[in-house]
């Protein structure tokens, strides 16, 4: 325990201890990765006031976009040079695998903070309007101010990621910003911070405060003095967070649970669409709220495709996360394992068959992990509980039907609508179809292809808001229109052109 690494809190610009700590374990093998500084209300109450003194001095939002871009860019740089640290980091405290986590958690955080450091190069802080002459000579200038101090509530599924999502735009639009991080996975947060720290960005502009969601968290999203407050977690959560957040009418972006649907058309390239609906519900072993959980396929295809999916699951390896062989790791808690297990017995009381379940470890070193094999239920139909409640775990409910309208029915036929796909050989064909889908990303031939240049976010209860392309500063900035009343001098110059139009007769 001597040389067990102790992480302490990030607040205005200084690391801080408290007396009371968190142990991190990995949820492979339970081993001890490090304990943590545990924060409370009083940690929050001078997170948020060193955020607020931060964004009043100007110390940031004054900073020319250019300058911001060069800040954020460098911090990239910072992660860049750690990436193989950041990966085995976490890898630890999540259980993701070591392939998985250094080309996805962790590259992904470091390409996307990049887009967003070149997006505060580009986008429009300041918009000139068109000159009016009626019904008074006049022009105008729409700008775009940063919000203030802003809350970001990290899950622990991508970690790194998530908080780039909220980080990333929030700075680049001269914001400041208090991250809390998961119970489970504080660390490359952590170490988020120690990488701006080190390249010099001001103090205050970064917090991170660990700490229970039911008191840091919910802190945050009430406090007054935030005023934008993103969160990343179970829409049940999320709903607390919006209720909490209505009281002084704060800006709120929430990302939420979904249940995505993944239709094959009778013209599917099926191995392109096997392996794609695998890879679709097992990332991160089927703990992303984006995945395609419930596999929709036309009867023409039903029995073939299955035996096919079988066939592709049955070589898939599951075992020690930080071997390059394993394809799929842990999850994340004792408690998200009991909860998979129950949502795959009830599967088989409603009437689903159970056409796959793999194999756990058998690693003796591997014995105190959390391991759910991954599970294929077929025979579904859309009104099973196992159909509708998002599970979070390996668990793939599969449903025939029969024609187009009737698969549009099913996928829209749910309280979410985070994610969906389509497979076909005919791209307008699954055009059509993706048109027609409630859901904030559809996939066609594809899964779990987020790019950082378009809007990503759910409809209906996956959530409210959208993360990145410019969508993501649209969230944390306000219009300001600053009117400009020519009337009394035709000759004023306005951006660089002169006035001289006549003033109408009204």
């Amino acid at each position: 325990m001597t040389d067990m690494p102790h992480y302490r809190m990030y607040v205005d610009g200084t690391w801080c201890d408290t007396t009371e700590s968190i142990e991190v374990r990995s949820p492979a093998t339970g081993q001890l990765v490090a304990t943590v500084a545990y924060g409370d209300t009083a940690t929050v109450e001078e997170a948020v006031a060193a955020a607020k003194a931060a964004h009043e001095r100007g110390v940031w939002r004054s900073m020319p976009p250019n300058d911001r871009a060069d800040v954020l860019d460098a911090i990239a740089d910072n992660l860049a040079a750690r990436s193989e640290q950041l990966t085995a980091l976490q890898v630890n405290e999540n259980g993701a695998t070591v392939r998985g986590a250094g080309a996805f958690l962790i590259g992904y955080a470091i390409a996307h903070l990049k887009y967003f450091a070149q997006l505060a190069r580009t986008y429009p802080f300041e918009i000139s309007g068109p000159l009016c002459e009626s019904p008074t000579l006049s022009a105008g200038i729409t700008i775009k101010d940063p919000i203030g101090v802003c809350a970001g509530i990290i899950p622990w599924n991508f970690p790194l990621l998530l908080a780039v999502w909220k980080l990333g735009p929030a700075l680049a639009a001269g914001n400041t910003i208090v991250l809390k991080p998961d119970d489970h996975t504080p660390l490359t947060l952590l170490e988020l911070a120690r990488a701006a720290d080190e390249v010099g960005l001001p103090a205050g502009v970064l917090n991170i405060v660990t700490g229970p969601g039911p008191v840091v968290g919910a802190r945050l999203a009430e406090h007054p003095d935030v005023r934008k407050v993103a969160f990343t977690g179970s829409t049940e959560v999320g709903k607390s967070v919006m209720r909490a957040a209505a009281d002084n009418v704060k800006n709120v972006t929430l990302e939420l649970g979904g249940k995505g649907a993944n239709i094959v058309l009778d013209d599917a390239d099926i191995d392109l669409a096997v392996d794609g609906a695998l890879f679709g519900f097992l990332l991160m072993s089927g703990q992303a709220c984006e995945s395609g959980t419930r596999l929709l396929i036309h009867q023409s295809l039903h029995d073939e495709f299955v035996r096919h999916l079988v066939t592709r699951a049955q070589t898939l390896v599951m075992g020690d996360p930080m071997s390059p062989a394993t394809d799929l790791g842990p999850l994340i808690s004792a408690k998200q394992k009991a909860r998979v297990e129950k949502y795959i017995a009830l599967g088989q009381e409603e009437g689903c068959t159970l056409a796959f379940q793999g194999v756990i470890p058998v690693d003796e070193a591997l014995a105190e992990g959390h391991w759910v094999a991954p599970t294929i239920l077929t025979d579904a139909t859309n009104d099973m509980r196992v159909a509708r409640e998002e599970i979070f775990g390996p668990v793939l409910v599969v449903m025939r039907y029969q024609d187009e309208d009737e698969a549009i029915s099913f996928a829209n036929d749910s309280e979410y609508g985070l994610s969906a796909g389509v497979w076909s050989a005919d791209p307008a064909r699954a055009l059509a179809v993706a048109r027609r889908l409630e859901s904030g990303t559809v996939w066609i031939n594809d899964w779990h292809m987020v790019n950082a240049t378009y809007p990503f976010g759910g409809v209906k209860q996956s959530g409210l808001g959208r993360e990145l392309g410019p969508d993501a500063l649209d969230e944390y900035t306000e219009s300001k229109f600053v009117h400009l009343d020519l009337s009394n001098d035709r000759s004023k110059r306005v951006y660089g052109v002169v006035v001289s139009a006549p003033i109408p007769n009204v």
